[in-house]
């Protein structure tokens, strides 16, 4: 089979060449790597990768091919795959079909014969950068404009692009738990884990209002992962912000957050976000529990974290990230809200973490009683 060239300018002028797979044109977003030996598929179609493309550090990706089952979403969102090798050949008894046929359906990009060690080593030591990938083009100098044309990730609102278009029901006949779930760019596998514990699911838009969920009568609320700057997504920030004021005047209502609900509740309470150098995305990222000294290997996806220093009084911080010391969870001191960076549902990744679904559980059990 005849390969494509292709082209990965980044907007510092860097070049990678390689070959095409997957769809043949032009592909734009902020470049970040991720660790994870596996997973390809979950994190192709985790909303979370909106407006990015993905490096895999593994060499070898799509051996497996893919499982219909394993999609964290109804469409892959990241704007590209680059890796060192595509495989060509894939062997799985629940596989239907390779990676480079999905990406062609979807018309998403893989760029493939790279060194990925270089690229990844370039945005360790630089930063996250936004990139060009084209089979059209050999011009540097005008895919390094369109690169830079591209907009920041910070200051921008994605989860308004990704967030459900009405709300659904996942439901459960041996529920025990209504909980009201924000779709900010929620995966499939948290609302597994969810009526896994028990709970019937209602999932909502990003901007539902306070008053709507108040009327839900929920047990509890979650907050889900998703893409873009926190600090942008202002409308979820008054919306948790009057929930909370709403547990402390009346009915207490749980809350739970993962990622960027993690990041919103700590912002509602108060809290300062930043952007990340290069992020954390990768399924090997050592977490220290706080309050029982354990430590946790999680699955990890984001470009922004919470500021250790503007953690207000009423928010107890939980976990600690071991690479770099960032915040990785809290809890307010007299409300029940509790929130992760990390994700505890992993998807892919360990299973360290899934005890939090079931702290969960116990708070909407007390608020109950």
């Amino acid at each position: 089979m005849q390969e494509t060239p292709a082209i990965l300018v980044l907007e510092n002028g860097s070049v990678y060449r390689g070959t095409a797979f997957g769809h043949t044109s032009e592909a734009a977003g902020e470049v970040v790597f991720n660790t994870s030996l596996t997973g390809y598929q979950e994190i192709l179609t985790d909303p979370s990768y909106t407006g990015q493309m993905v490096v895999m550090t593994y060499p070898l990706i799509g051996n497996y091919g893919i499982t219909p089952n394993d999609d964290e979403s109804k469409k892959i969102w990241a704007s590209a795959l680059i890796v060192r090798e595509a495989s060509n050949v894939y062997s799985n008894y629940e596989s239907t079909r390779s990676l480079d046929e999905t990406l062609k359906e979807a018309g998403v990009m893989g760029l493939a014969g790279i060194d990925t060690r270089k690229l990844v080593r370039e945005i360790r030591q630089k930063g996250a950068m936004r990139g060009m990938i084209s089979t059209m083009t050999d011009d540097i100098e005008a895919l390094k404009e369109k690169a830079l044309a591209i907009p920041e990730m910070t200051g921008l609102d994605l989860v308004s692009t990704v967030t459900t278009g009405e709300s659904y029901t996942v439901d459960n006949p041996d529920a025990k738990y209504h909980v009201v779930a924000f779709d900010y760019g929620i995966k499939t596998n948290i609302l597994r884990q969810l009526r896994a514990e028990g709970c019937k699911v209602t999932v909502v838009t990003a901007k539902t209002t306070a008053e709507e969920i108040i009327a839900m009568n929920p047990d509890g609320v979650f907050l889900s992962n998703g893409p873009g700057d926190p600090f942008a997504v202002t409308y979820a920030i008054d919306t948790i912000r009057e929930l909370a004021d709403y547990s402390r005047t009346n009915r207490q209502i749980p809350i739970f957050g993962i990622c960027l609900g993690h990041q919103l509740l700590s912002l509602a309470f108060g809290a300062k976000t930043y952007k990340l150098k290069f992020g954390h995305h990768g399924a090997n990222h050592p977490v220290k529990n706080l309050l029982d000294s354990r430590i946790e290997i999680t699955s990890q996806n984001h470009g922004f974290a919470v500021e250790m220093d503007s953690l207000p009084g009423e928010l107890e911080l939980t976990h600690k990230n071991l690479y770099d010391l960032t915040v990785e969870g809290v809890r307010h001191r007299d409300l029940p809200c509790f929130s992760v960076q990390y994700h505890p549902e992993a998807a892919p990744g360990p299973h360290d973490s899934h005890y939090l679904f079931g702290e969960f559980t116990k708070l909407m059990d007390a608020a109950k009683n």
